[in-house]
């Protein structure tokens, strides 16, 4: 059984567990080493049990936490002891990652941007994402039976992203923000082109048609994550998904599962 559950979510911090109950993976650690520690063990995963951090790409709200869960780093009251994960990474995010922590070539494994290999009993593979950063990914996950695709941090949707979350069971989608209230928003002009451009963020629509495609494709729940908490809410992210599910015929509830991650806390845990 492939089990997800998202460990905080948006643009303050993203961090992910994945488990089939024997090898346990983290997707991101952009929150501290102490709040991943803490999430982990309030679910029963000590920290020296996981087997290794995938990360999507370089912006600090991914690897917020990746410096002392890699390097091990001790703290006074313990709350992690001499870790030293390995870390898992794009060629060009494992270039970018080396130059701003020290001495992480020592635990990380570059991988081509579409690649398969296995951690433990997992098989992984990723896929490219169109972001403004040096080599983004998305991954899928599978315990030999269920799959699992996790794609947010991508200005638009592309054939390998829809190739990558082909036949996934469960779908963590990017919901970034309303594409009205950003453009009437306090963000500068330069940001806010950033984030609507080709290699930006996903919108609540863009995210409602990666959703669609997956559960068209055979997904059974899917999970809206990093939510713009300027130009979003979890209201209108679920509504605008919801809907377009609806308009093609998708009964939400009885077909599929929709819920959004929240942004600071950890979710329920997905059993694929």
């Amino acid at each position: 059984m492939l089990e997800l559950c998202t460990l905080a979510s948006g643009s303050s911090g993203n961090c992910l567990l994945a488990s089939d109950g024997t090898t346990h993976l983290l997707i991101d650690a952009g929150i501290s080493a102490r709040r991943i520690c803490k999430s982990l063990r309030a679910l029963g995963v000590e920290p020296a049990g996981l087997s290794g951090i995938l990360i999507t790409h370089e912006h600090s709200d991914h690897i917020g936490g990746l410096a002392t869960l890699s390097m091990g780093k001790v703290a006074p009251a313990a709350w992690v002891i001499l870790l030293c994960l390995p870390v898992y990474a794009s060629r060009g995010t494992a270039l970018q990652l080396c130059y701003r922590i020290a001495f992480l070539e020592d635990v990380i494994h570059p991988f081509q941007a579409a690649g398969a290999f296995s951690i433990g009993s997992l098989g992984i593979t990723s896929f490219p994402t169109p972001h403004d950063s040096a080599d983004s990914v998305g991954y899928t996950l599978t315990d030999g039976r269920r799959k699992a695709a996790v794609a947010t941090d991508l200005g638009h949707l592309t054939p390998a992203v829809s190739a990558g979350i082909a036949g996934a069971h469960l779908l963590v989608c990017e919901a970034n923000h309303d594409v009205e209230w950003l453009r009437c928003g306090p963000y500068p002009y330069f940001l806010k082109q950033r984030i609507l451009g080709d290699r930006g963020h996903l919108s609540n629509e863009a995210g409602a048609a990666l959703a669609c495609a997956a559960v068209e494709g055979g997904a059974q729940t899917v999970v809206l994550a990093h939510l713009s908490a300027e130009n979003n809410t979890p209201v209108r992210a679920y509504d605008t998904v919801h809907a377009a599910l609806s308009g093609r015929g998708v009964a939400v509830g009885r077909d599929v599962t929709l819920e959004v991650a929240p942004r600071s806390e950890p979710g329920r845990r997905y059993c694929v």
